[in-house]
């Protein structure tokens, strides 16, 4: 007894150099986790137990690994939430401050937009969401966290990727290496390459199209929508290899990449954990699943040499004759991004799209009305050319990503750990502190948008003076009329807010979403295509709500059921 209560202070002393070592250098390395965790404790049983009884090493090697692994908790939860944290002094709930195992709990749900929603009501612009990450709603902060020359990536996709190795495009946090990278992007989603892939997009669209003329009765609507663009981020990324608009989707992609998301979204809060599970593949099989499938896709695609200039032509450096292949491995992690971010949210604004304008009499008509003026009945849909004078199109859109980005809770950001503070205006954001600027959050605060959320067009007609707002229809929520300046509901000029600067879909800056090109133009064709063939009801007595409730965040945004039956016109 008297060696294990000589060896209490050395043990704690030990512990709480531990904690300093892990709060001063962040690393993945298992070894390094494993010497700091068990082989300090270790080292100190040998020392006090050398030719020792075995029973006797045992009992003194159980208190001492006891008292070290509390000492190292204990210090850990009591510095995170004391005044002496570099974040004290941010307002947020007391547990979050402790561990990010509990935010990756709370998120389970697919709610983390919401939540961080309910936080900045109750604590403000900026909120302490983990022990070392902030969440950010103003606007003001937008570009000196996502502009130039910004805040780096965070490692939320080492979780997400298993690896903090190789990762794709999206998590590559040194930012010189991040834009070196985005060269083959930036060139391969250029204006030039779009119109090259104007015809990829319409033989797609087309086949699209005659799909729906096929179906009887009712569908989900966003199922169609998956396959399109699944097949068409296939043929963009690998030159082919999938036929879901043709043959269903028989091999479960969507369920194997909405499970898979479901899995990063938690083991990207807790990202250490994530590189451990990537060892021990059957617990993370969907991953490895949708990681293998791009490993075949690649290797098919190299096989077969380049037949067109797809993306793959350009991430692949084909482009460029006197430059060298991309390495194997980086072109498998861009395909796979390519093809599930690509789809995935594609999908998702498509969908929502359709979903805005079903529940919006008002919106379905005057778009309708703008589609049949410049693509009637017998003319092809499949061109881009009338696009651009579409404003009524493109106010649709923009409205529809308002209310439901893509990637509602946004991508994380992270002040190098040993760089210097973030400081705008009075805020200062010290090293290794994360950072989130959610848009679902963002895009539906009053302070930023009238009728935040409501769905309503004309807002971006009104911001860009092609209608006036004593002219404009009120959102179908507002009943009240213009009119009189003393109604209820009447809005003067005075009261139109429209802040565009807090709006960002496709994130921000020159790390921003490299694709926003490409999907605007898959939008703009489909919607054009579906709606000059169709009309579209919702199934009778479907409650609208269950769209909007059944929205969840797993990084990129998941697609409720919309039920619909078409006609054609």
């Amino acid at each position: 007894m008297r060696v294990v209560g000589q060896s209490a202070v050395p043990t704690i002393i030990l512990a709480l150099i531990a904690h300093q070592i892990f709060r001063r250098h962040e690393t993945y390395y298992i070894s390094v986790h494993a010497s700091l965790l068990f082989g300090v404790p270790a080292g100190v049983v040998l020392a006090l137990c050398w030719g020792s009884h075995p029973a006797n090493a045992l009992h003194i090697g159980l208190e001492v690994f006891k008292t070290y692994l509390i000492t190292l908790g204990i210090s850990v939860a009591v510095y995170r939430v004391s005044p002496w944290h570099p974040l004290a002094r941010f307002p947020g709930p007391y547990l979050r401050r402790i561990s990010h195992f509990v935010s990756a709990c709370i998120y389970i749900p697919g709610n983390r937009s919401r939540h961080f929603a309910a936080l900045h009501r109750q604590y403000g612009d900026v909120v302490r969401t983990g022990p070392n990450e902030l969440c950010i709603v103003d606007p003001s902060m937008i570009p000196h966290i996502l502009g130039v020359p910004g805040v780096p990536k965070g490692p939320i996709w080492v979780g997400g990727s298993l690896s903090y190795k190789t990762l794709p495009l999206v998590g590559i946090a040194d930012t010189e290496e991040h834009m070196l990278r985005r060269r083959a992007w930036n060139r391969g989603l250029a204006p030039p390459a779009l119109r090259e892939y104007e015809v990829v997009t319409a033989s797609r669209a087309k086949q699209l199209v005659q799909r729906l003329q096929e179906q009887v009765g009712e569908m989900n609507l966003g199922d169609w929508m998956n396959r399109f663009t699944y097949d068409f981020m296939s043929d963009m990324a690998f030159g082919g290899g999938s036929e879901l608009l043709n043959d269903g989707d028989k091999d479960n992609m969507w369920t194997t990449i909405s499970d898979a998301m479901k899995i990063a979204m938690f083991l990207g809060h807790v990202p250490w954990l994530g590189v451990y599970l990537g060892y021990i593949p059957p617990a993370v099989s969907q991953l490895k699943r949708l990681l293998s499938r791009g490993e075949e896709l690649a290797a098919q695609r190299l096989a077969r040499g380049s037949t067109t200039r797809d993306l793959f032509h350009y991430l692949n450096n084909e482009d460029l004759p006197d430059k060298e292949p991309a390495p194997r491995r980086q072109l498998i992690d861009d395909g796979v991004l390519a093809v599930v971010a690509g789809s995935d949210t594609t999908s998702i604004v498509l969908t929502s799209t359709f979903y805005c304008v079903l529940t919006n009499p008002d919106a379905y008509e005057e778009l309708q009305a703008e589609i049949d003026r410049h693509f009637p009945q017998g003319d092809d849909p499949y061109i881009t050319q009338h696009h651009r004078n579409m404003p009524y199109l493109q106010a649709v859109i923009n409205e529809a990503l308002r209310l439901f980005p893509p990637v509602p809770g946004g991508t994380e950001r992270r002040v190098p750990q040993h760089g210097e503070p973030v400081i705008a205006g009075s805020l200062r954001i010290p090293p290794g502190t994360s950072i989130f600027m959610p848009p679902w959050v963002l895009h539906r605060d009053a302070r930023n948008f009238t009728f935040p959320t409501s769905f309503w067009p004309e807002r971006w007609l009104i911001a860009s003076g092609q209608l006036s707002l004593e002219k404009a229809r009120l959102p179908s929520s507002i009943r009240s009329p213009w009119a009189q300046a003393g109604d209820q509901g009447a809005i003067h000029p005075v009261d139109f807010v429209h802040n565009e600067s807090a709006y960002i879909p496709f994130s921000y800056g020159p790390m921003n979403c490299p694709g926003k090109g490409l999907a605007l133009m898959e939008l703009r064709m489909v919607v054009t295509a579906v709606f000059q063939r169709f009309k579209i009801r919702l199934r009778e007595g479907w409650d609208p709500s269950e769209y909007d409730s059944g929205f969840k965040d797993y990084f990129n945004a998941t697609r409720p059921e919309l039920p619909v039956t078409l006609e054609r016109r």
